[in-house]
């Protein structure tokens, strides 16, 4: 018998769901550390429209990845993962438990999986891809994808722009579609490609938690976007708009909400648009979550009303051995 690997939690589960809450509530009574999984949390300053935890939870609780970058900059799946696993690293070694939190999928498909071997970025065929977009469309570039890599086109929404260019990118950079090279990666694994497959140095407890009734969820997401309009998110947008050196192009401000209050600012909607286009998004955003969770092997359900979910969390990772 090997000798056991340390423990790890992941609490994944679509926007406003009740993650962060859970994860508190883990943290009361278990030595965990928490990591953000959200793509947007790293952002500096973008803070009412990501709900980001406020400074007195963040004092109480605090969470690795967030406030890492400027909105100005980039973060990659790669620089996720390596920046994730060292936090691990540093909570292991203090005999803590890493608990991960958070929607961002791809994430954690790439901490567990690695990236294949893509070619990097290259800011001028991002330009004109992008530029395109804008011109002819976002649906014309999905049915170009989907002419050379219908696997990647059926995963990808035709108004996800950033993934959809990132597809297009690889496919003309490397002449192999992303889906080839994902395929090549998997086969070279040990053990296969399935989630967790390969060399990941944890044993992981997979929880995931969102309301039964997907009704619920819409409508907290509907009074979740009110509450941030009220809380100023559209000052705080202002605000980044006022620094000159932010666009929309840039992965910070195509951010659900972001963009629909930028377009709001920028007169091509009303507020009652902006409004309702903003909490569509997210909706939307909801439901690519709840995709990725579809698919995904070993993950244990919560309902997000259920009152006794911290119990019911500590009764499956006991079951699974997270907490001798």
């Amino acid at each position: 018998m090997s000798e056991r690997l340390p423990p790890a939690i992941f609490l994944m589960g679509p926007t406003a769901a009740g993650k962060t809450d859970l994860a508190m509530e883990l943290a009361r009574v278990l030595p965990c550390e928490l990591i953000s999984v959200d793509s947007a949390l790293i952002y500096r300053g973008m803070d009412i429209g990501t709900a980001k935890p406020d400074k007195a939870v963040l004092g109480a609780f605090p969470h690795r990845l967030i406030d890492i970058r400027d909105p100005a900059e980039s973060y990659s799946a790669a620089e996720f993962r390596d920046d994730a696993l060292a936090a691990m690293a540093q909570i292991t070694a203090r005999g803590r438990i890493p608990l991960l939190v958070g929607g961002t999928m791809m994430y954690y498909k790439t901490l567990l999986e690695g990236l294949a071997d893509m070619p990097g970025a290259d800011p001028q065929l991002r330009a004109e891809l992008e530029a395109r977009g804008q011109a002819e469309g976002w649906a014309a570039l999905h049915r170009e994808l989907q002419a050379v890599d219908p696997e990647s086109a059926a995963r990808i929404h035709p108004n996800d722009p950033q993934r959809l260019t990132r597809a297009l990118e690889v496919y003309r950079l490397s002449g192999m579609t992303m889906t080839t090279h994902r395929q090549r990666q998997a086969a070279e694994k040990p053990g296969g490609g399935g989630a967790g497959a390969g060399q990941f140095p944890y044993t992981v407890a997979q929880l995931a938690i969102a309301p039964a009734e997907r009704s619920v969820l819409h409508a907290r997401i509907a009074q979740r976007f009110q509450l941030m309009l009220e809380q100023g998110f559209v000052a705080e947008v202002e605000g980044l708009r006022r620094r000159g050196d932010l666009h929309v192009g840039l992965p910070s401000i195509r951010a659900v909400g972001y963009r629909q209050v930028w377009d709001y600012l920028d007169g091509n909607l009303s507020y009652t648009q902006m409004r309702e286009r903003g909490i569509v998004a997210t909706r939307q955003l909801a439901k690519r979550q709840f995709t990725w969770l579809r698919g995904w092997d070993g993950v244990h359900w919560l309902d997000s009303l259920d009152r006794d979910n911290l119990s019911r969390a500590l009764k499956y990772l006991a079951s699974v051995s997270i907490l001798t």
